[in-house]
This record gives C-alpha cells, structure tokens and sequence, in this order.
C-alpha cells in the first residue's frame, strides 16, 4: 500500500495508532480524549517534498515528511478535574514528539458531550424545576435547553469551566418533532459547572423594551400567552407551498469536468490543489498551482465571532467564536445529494473520534462540484454583429456547519480566469428572546409576538497564506487619488494619481472604497514580460462594518483580530488562528494576529501571510424569520499581471444546445388585461 500523502487526512487506521501511543504514556490515568487529527509538516519540509512532487522528481526513496498526529485529550485526576493536554505523535515511528500541559489560564474548546451534560443536569435540578414552574407554562409545552459556550469571563467571574443553556418551549400539540420552538423563548439561563456537574445559578432575564431599564423583571404571569407558532418546516406551513416552481436539473451528461485522486488531489481546468479537513477549520485548501504556477500555500477560514449587542445582563457574554470554542468541523453537516450541491458532485469524508478515541467516518462534509456563474466574458463586433461569448463556470468546494441557531455555508470557488473567491452565506434562525407583549426595544427587533431578534454582528476572518510564484512575497497598498488641477501634471483635472505602498513590517489596514484601497500580493523577484510590474494577485477586501463593542469591552479585547480589515504578519508555524488558540471563556485575545503584528516582523520580500477580516451587521428584519434567507460575502483574489493576456481567453464559446425558448403562449398577457 503507497504511503500517504503529506496533506492526506489521518485515516482510521492512523486515528487509532495515534490513540494507542498517548494511552502508553498515560497508562495509570484516565484519558478522555477530544480531538486526533492530521499535524501538518512544517513549511520547510512540506515545501521541498511538493517541489519535488511538482518536478515530477518524487520516487519511493524520496525523503518524506513525517506523518504527524495531534491528540488533544484530558488527564482526569484524583479530584475529578480534568487537565487539558496536546502531544505530537509520529504514526511511523510510534514516538510521542511533543507534549503540552496547557495552563488553567486557558480553557480547551468545548466538546458536544459537554453540551449533553448540560442538557441533562438541567432536567435534573431542583432549581431549575422551579424556575420554569414559576413561569405557569402549559403542559403541552416540552422544555429545551440550547447549550451555548459561556463566553468572555466577566470580573466577578471564578475561573472555572461554565455552560449556559438558553432555554425555550416546544408546542408538542401537532406530534412533530421538528415545530419551531425558537417561537416560545424563555426568560432564564441556566450556569453549568461542568467541573462539578451542577447547576451553580440561574439567571433570571428581563424581557421589557424600551425605558424598561436594564433589569427591570416586567413579565406577565404566564410567559407564553402573547406568543404564537411559527413554523418553517414544509409539513406545518399553514398556507402550503408554492405549486407553479417547475423542475430545474443541472445535467452533466459527460461527466465532470474535474478530477479527484490520491485522496486528496483535485484537478479542473488549469487549477491544480489539495483537500483537507480537520476539526476546528473544516475544509482547507492546499498548494494551489494555475497552469503549472504556484498561487497560495495555504487557503482556510481562521475564525468568526458573533457579538451581541443586548446591554441587559447577562447577555454582554453573549458572544460566540464558532471555530475556536468548539470547531467548524465538529460542526460539519453531512451533505445530501441534490440539496446542498448540484449537479455531478464529489464528496469528501472525515474521521473524527468516538469518545473513547477511537477513530469512525464522518461522511460527506466537503462537497466538490461545478457551478455556472454567468457571463465570462463576450464582445460583439458592431462592425460585423458577430458576438462571442463565453459561460463562466467555477469549481466550488463547500462545507456547511450547524451551530445550534444558524447555518453557515463556506465555499471556495476556483473560476477560468485565475480568481478565487472565498465566499460565506450565513442562514438559519435568529438568536431570540422573550419580550413583553407591545414592546419594542433598542436591543433588536420584533420578528413574531413575544419574540426579540437582538442585534448582533458575525465577524470572519480568512486565512491566505500565498504563493505567488514562489513564498517570497510582498504586499502592496495600491489606492488611488484625486489630483487636483495644475498646468505641470493635470490642466485639464482629468488625471488621478496611482499610489503604491509596500508593506515593510506587520501590520494592520483597513479598506477604504474611497480610495479604491487594495492590497497586492506580489512577487518583486519575477517580473510580467508585458507590464513590466511584478506579478501577483490582488485582495479586494470587503469595507464591511467592523467590531462595534467599546474597545475597552471583553468583547473587543478577546477578538481584536475583528477591529481591522486586513493584517499581514510574517509566516510562523502553527500560527493559524486570527483569534488565538484558545477563546473559551476567554478575555483577552492571546496569540492572535494582533500578537503577530506586535512582534514587528519584516514583511518584505518574504514569505507572508494575508488575514481578510469582514463583518457582517445584523439588525433582524422581520423578514429574517422564522428562518433568514442567505447573506452573502465574499473575497475575492483576483490575478494581477501574474498573466500575459486573459487567462481565459481559450474557454470554448458557448451555445448550450440544451436550452430553448418559452413557448409565446406562456408570455402573453391574459385576454382583457396588459
């Protein structure tokens, strides 16, 4: 059996080897082991075997990477209280390489089992029994607690292990499992020490709008009296579904046009590049070559946090970090053939753990298939009529995670021309809770009676570690400026001024559309024969709201990654995460791009990472309920000089013969009517 690949994600044979090396060096402790998954070479060494690779110069007795496993798994000791521990093990060589006692000043993420605990401990409480009897609920209502991670400690807080569960009722009259019962929020939140297993508090929630104050309990004797159902599954859609949609196939009859081997390796058009997936990122992209040229290293979705904006306690904790508490990949949906992806599709699987440790298959979280975007490019001729025209078609690799509330969709889309855009949608059901009958507030919108949609924001932040022909690479500040009209260099006020700007040492910026602000990532060593300007892809960051939270705030302290657009930090190993490696419960940023830029490393001429931040602000709209339809972002990575002419010039024209025209009779308008 041929070795792996470097990039290869650990198969289950692997998973289980890596569990069995850490269990021999912990054999009189109690291990709960949380996550195995690929440890990726270093950069040096990844770099010579793919140069290799690509020369076409890799033989058996090449010299290989070693093939890497990170366990991350809890030591529980005498008094019951795990300690959170990383090793580095060497599948090949059976030998433990590194081992990390991480300190209690960091909390590990949250794994679901935690979550279960939760659950459970709930049902279980007096306390919590009584609260939820003080708010005279029907019996036909059912109980569920939505665990949420706890959030940035505030002052007063201990430093230990919490959950919080947001709590809701279910209308179980109509037998279906699936009724919405983010329609019936409940005014309380239940603290978990995980630690101890117990309920340490409930905190009870005001539910007044506005001049209510912020702790003002104004609720009526029965909570639920002025809410209503809101259903969106289609069973329970009161006025049905629409039945004039007709069918909408996308056919491939030859096939696709894309090709998967080695695991991993995938091929479409001129765009060659890896596939891999681990438990906090998701889907990764890896040495991505065009046409026999290297574009990027390394392509990721780093982090996102999603901060509210409800200034009633305690809801200034409210505020989620969906990769770094808990993992995009954990999170990772299992995809379905002709929902999520269309057409002839390639699915990727995962392993993950058991929770004993044991490696098992996570079927179908990444999707692979091509998708028609349009237009590519065309031109008539006016002298002739003669118009060409070409069908734009990308390659899209996606991923979808579920984080109780919403749905987020990230897809990496390779097109003909050389452009890559890393694109996010955010869907699913707003986070609620209850408010008065009549009010309305400053803390969000009312989207159903009962019902606060409260204001909040999704921050990401992308990963792009590029390859511009090469790792040694600058970026560049391109903007450009009015001139104002002189008779040296503009006496007809017609000219503007092009700036460019290169990016010495770390550092921050921020879009400013009123510039035309981009950033250029360059390789100054290579030269296009027919500009003369180094080649290099340019990164048009989008000028989206940022961080809202006063600065001084744990919110804007534990994600400072989210107060800029763009930073650019010299390449580290295992330097991944914009918001740090561990933001459970955590108050201040560590080890984040704002660390990395504090450093002062030189950027020019180097090899450089590129972090695009984006926000997306969410003031609910009634529209936005029960379930929003998608918000759309994207970055784009466009080619700049890195060709000598379109790079899709060469695409075939198109004339799709399977398309036809709508018979006239469906067209005209109705007899006595325009």
């Amino acid at each position: 059996m041929a070795p792996s690949h470097p990039l290869s994600n650990l198969s289950i044979e692997e998973t289980n080897l890596a569990r069995e090396i850490v269990l021999a060096h912990h054999d009189k402790e109690v291990i709960d082991f949380r996550e195995i998954f690929l440890q990726e070479p270093t950069k040096a060494e990844l770099v010579k075997y793919l140069q290799l690779e690509h020369s076409g110069r890799l033989s058996p007795t090449s010299p290989r990477p070693a093939r890497l496993a990170k366990i991350q798994y809890d030591v529980i000791g005498q008094d019951r209280i795990p300690s959170y521990h990383e090793s580095v093990v060497d599948i090949d060589s059976k030998k433990r390489l590194k081992h990390e006692i991480i300190g209690k000043e960091h909390q590990a993420a949250l794994t679901l089992k935690e979550f279960e605990v939760l659950v459970s401990v709930c049902k279980a409480d007096p306390k919590f029994k009584q609260a939820i009897a003080e708010l005279n609920i029907p019996d036909y209502y059912e109980i569920v607690v939505e665990p949420w991670p706890y959030g940035g400690l505030d002052e007063e807080d201990e430093s230990r292990r919490y959950f919080q569960g947001l709590i809701f009722a279910q209308d179980t009259r109509n037998g279906n499992a699936d009724s919405n019962f983010y329609a019936f929020p409940l005014p309380l939140i239940p603290v978990l020490d995980i630690h101890k297993k117990e309920i340490c508090r409930i905190d009870k929630l005001a539910t007044g709008g506005k001049g209510d104050g912020l702790t003002a309990k104004t609720h009526g004797e029965k909570i639920l009296e002025h809410c209503t159902t809101s259903e969106y599954v289609p069973e329970l859609l009161p006025q049905g579904l629409r039945q004039d949609l007709k069918t909408l196939n996308v056919l491939q009859p030859d096939g696709p046009s894309f090709k998967v081997s080695d695991e991993s390796l995938v091929e479409w058009q001129k765009w060659r590049f890896r596939v891999s997936f681990n438990p906090r990122e998701g889907a990764v992209i890896h040495d991505v070559h065009y046409d026999g040229r290297s574009v990027a290293y390394r392509l990721s979705v780093s982090e996102m946090t999603v901060p509210y904006a409800d200034a009633r306690p305690p809801f200034q904790r409210k505020q989620a970090f969906d990769f770094g508490d808990g993992g995009a990949g954990n999170c990772a949906n299992n995809l379905s053939l002709g929902c999520d992806c269309l057409g002839v599709i390639k699915y990727f699987d995962a392993v993950i753990v058991n929770d004993d440790g044991k490696g098992k298959v996570h079927p179908n979280v990444i999707c692979l298939h091509e998708q028609d975007e349009g237009i590519g490019w065309k031109h008539t001729n006016w002298r002739t009529g003669r118009a060409v025209v070409t069908r734009s078609r990308v390659l899209v690799v996606q991923f979808i995670i579920t984080l109780a509330n919403y749905e987020y969709v990230f897809a990496y889309k390779f097109d003909q021309s050389g452009g890559i855009d890393i694109e996010t949608r955010a869907t699913g059901i707003v986070s609620c809770v209850n408010i008065d009958p009549g009010k309305t507030s400053n803390y969000g919108n009312v989207v159903n009676p009962g019902v606060l949609a409260q204001n909040h924001q999704h921050i990401f932040a992308f990963r792009i570690d590029p390859a511009i022909d090469g790792h040694n690479n600058t970026v560049i500040t391109e903007e450009s400026h009015a001139v104002p009209m002189n008779p040296k260099t503009n006496p007809r006020g017609n000219y503007y001024e092009v700036r460019k700007t290169p990016i010495e040492t770390a550092a921050w910026a921020d879009a400013e559309p009123r510039l035309n602000r981009v950033f250029k990532i360059v390789n100054e060593n290579i030269k296009n024969p027919v500009s003369g300007n180094s080649v290099g892809y340019k990164l048009v960051p989008p000028a989206t709201q940022l961080l809202l939270a006063d600065p001084a705030s744990v919110q804007a302290q534990r994600a400072q990654f989210a107060q800029h657009h763009v930073w650019v930090t010299k390449y580290k190993d295992d330097e991944l995460f914009a918001g740090g490696r561990f933001t459970m419960q955590s108050r201040k940023e560590v080890d984040g791009v704002a660390d990395a830029v504090a450093r002062g490393d030189g950027t020019r001429d180097t090899d450089v990472v590129v972090w695009s931040v984006f926000g997306l602000t969410h003031n609910p709209r009634v529209e936005d309920w029960p379930v929003m339809p998608c918000e759309i972002h994207q970055v784009h990575l466009r080619p700049t000089d890195f060709f000598t002419s379109n790079p899709s010039i060469d695409v075939p024209p198109s004339s799709n013969k399977a398309s036809v025209e709508v018979p006239k009779s469906c067209c005209q308008p109705a007899q006595g009517k325009l």
